[in-house]
């Protein structure tokens, strides 16, 4: 046995000595299945990402894990009975055979007539910035009964109504959820009001035409001019009693009618006196929203149904509680009027939740719901538009997701430019927040918007051109991993303007947020030098 005392002095010696230095060498093969299943994109440095301090993770991904809310089960756009089903809905059909070819008759005597009786009442007038003529609106007093005989045609043969339209000098702005095309042509004759429409409805034949007569505030949604232009039409069509009442459709987009979508805040930001509108179609065996379903389809149906059964309820206007209210805040009074009316709950989906659900539809062969994240509420909460869903949605089809909609740990890592080592297991581990080993686009696109309000961010991307470009103290490594992505490899040597370079660059890494994790570990220049960029 040992003496006692020697534990002693042992136990108070120093294990290293006061002028000694420990080095660690660590050294992993990349050859090792278990390090690497493949070599990474670009040469080991000696502090390679694989290997990433916690706190330069944190640095990328915060302090806090990833909070997902829960998806939202409720699919505004889907409509219910997509497909014809049921023996009842198929003797319906036949027997209304002979009926349809009448209706298409009316339909096309109705459109064909109001079309001239247009063209007539705008014969030599242009200037639709003034109001209508008086003499000219009583000439479309013949487009608006040819509407209501369209709507006849597509078997609206009586239409119920509740409440009355409050006079235009109490309530110049109409809004009205959005469920199919027959709004528009409804409200056409029964208001005539000045509409809000896309500016790509300007362009189809007739029908342009005829909403040209309305004086039309067209908006290209995705245009911040244009949104500007239209609110400053809304709040001079509506504060001058000389032109119709103006009418917008709030949601932006076509819905089921069983939830009521975020607002835009075009009908709201003048801050006049709204009345809000709600619009039913009660059904039992024909869904009449115009959702997920082809215009010709849905026509066709309608034409093939004894009655379509539609519903009017003029609700009570809404006025702003002061000057000092915001049009955020006026839109929310009204839209919960409205879904209170109907009894349907609020979502916050948008019309770039469509445009998310429709490209899914092309590229997909799951449910393409499963796409949808609520974008009104991940814009407001991230800032991320909707240029930028649609991207990173590429991004994830690109992964190949299941039926499910989810990707799994080998697909994600396939298509991510990060390696198939630990820092791009780690990142995935990052995004699978419930540890089922796959993720949703929900939880990928929440995750890229995470990292792209991390507080330094933008600055690390800032200093990795500043490092690239000016070959600041630069590591060779960070040269190395930037050729290893030929697409930004040769953005950076673009030969335009550096101004026009850096702001591509800054774009392309907003695009491929976690490719800075790739980049900083690398960079040795003093950060203050940033200060001096050009």
């Amino acid at each position: 046995m040992s003496n006692p005392q020697s534990r002693t002095t042992d136990l108070d010696s120093p294990l290293l000595s006061g002028d000694g230095e420990v080095v660690v060498d660590i050294q992993i093969d990349v050859d090792d299945d278990s390090s690497y299943h493949h070599p990474p994109p670009f040469p080991l440095s000696s502090d390679p990402p694989a290997l990433m301090a916690q706190s330069d993770f944190k640095e990328f991904f915060g302090d806090s894990e990833l909070s997902i809310p829960h998806p939202c089960l409720i699919d505004p756009f889907r409509n219910h009975t997509e497909e014809i089903s049921g023996v009842y809905e198929w003797i319906k059909i036949f027997l209304c055979l002979p009926i349809v070819v009448v209706r298409l008759v009316i339909f096309g005597l109705s459109l064909t007539i109001g079309f001239v009786v247009t063209k007539v009442a705008l014969l030599g007038w242009d200037d639709d910035g003034n109001p209508m003529p008086r003499w000219r609106s009583r000439i479309m007093w013949g487009t608006r009964f040819c509407s209501r005989c369209i709507l006849f045609s597509f078997g609206y043969q009586w239409i119920k109504r509740k409440g009355r339209p409050a006079p235009r000098e109490i309530a110049p702005v109409v809004v009205c959820n959005h469920v199919s095309y027959i709004e528009p042509i409804f409200f056409f004759y029964e208001l005539f009001p000045t509409l809000v429409s896309s500016e790509s409805h300007d362009t189809i034949p007739i029908v342009g035409t005829i909403i040209r007569s309305m004086q039309c505030i067209f908006v290209d949604r995705f245009s911040t001019s244009s949104r500007k232009y239209a609110v400053s039409e809304i709040k001079r069509k509506a504060s001058s009693n000389q032109f119709p009442r103006v009418l917008l459709f709030p949601e932006g987009t076509t819905t089921n009618g069983r939830s009521i979508i975020s607002f835009q805040l075009g009908a709201f930001i003048p801050g006049l006196p709204v009345q809000p509108v709600v619009i039913r179609y009660p059904y039992v065996h024909f869904d009449q929203s115009w959702g997920n379903i082809s215009i010709l389809k849905l026509m066709f149906r309608m034409f093939t149904q004894f009655h379509n059964f539609f519903e009017v309820e003029y609700l009570p206007i809404i006025t702003p509680s002061n000057k000092s209210e915001n049009s955020t805040h006026f839109a929310e009074k009204t839209r919960f009027s409205i879904s209170n009316a109907l009894n349907v709950p609020q979502t916050s989906h948008s019309y770039a939740d469509l445009m998310l659900f429709t490209k899914a539809l092309k590229f997909t062969k799951g449910k393409p719901s499963h796409y949808m994240v609520e974008m009104a509420w991940v814009q407001k909460t991230y800032g991320i538009s909707t240029s930028e869903a649609m991207g990173f949605l590429d991004k994830f089809l690109a992964m190949n997701p299941d039926s499910d909609g989810c990707v799994g740990i080998s697909d994600f890592i396939a298509n991510s430019m990060l390696g198939s080592g630990l820092f791009a297991t780690k990142i995935f581990d990052f995004f699978d927040v419930e540890k089922k080993g796959y993720i949703s686009f929900q939880q990928y696109l929440l995750g890229l918007a995470h990292i792209l309000n991390q507080p330094k961010f933008q600055h690390n991307c800032e200093l990795t051109y500043y490092a690239y470009n000016h070959k600041c103290n630069v590591n060779p490594n960070l040269q190395e991993a930037i050729k290893q992505i030929p697409e930004l490899f040769q953005l950076l040597h673009m030969e335009e303007d550096e101004t026009v370079v850096r702001t591509k660059f800054n774009e392309f890494m907003r695009m491929n947020p976690l490719l800075i994790s790739l980049f900083v570990p690398h960079l040795k220049c003093d950060e203050t030098d940033v200060f001096h960029m050009s």
